[in-house]
C-alpha cells in the first residue's frame, strides 16, 4: 500500500483543514470578545 493514495491524501487534508478552520474560529472569537470588553470600557470611562 502506498501512502501517496487519494484516499490518505483526502483524509489528511481533511484533518488539516478541520485544525485550521477550528483556529480560525477561536482568534475570531477571541477578536469579539476583545471588542466587547474595550467597547465597555470606553462606555465607562466616558461615563465618569
Amino acid at each position: 500500500m502506498g501512502r501517496n493514495n487519494p484516499k490518505n491524501i483526502k483524509a489528511h487534508n481533511d484533518k488539516l483543514h478541520k485544525a485550521q478552520d477550528k483556529e480560525k474560529a477561536k482568534k475570531a472569537a477571541r477578536a469579539e470578545q476583545l471588542k466587547a470588553i474595550v467597547k465597555k470600557f470606553n462606555e465607562n470611562k466616558n461615563e465618569k
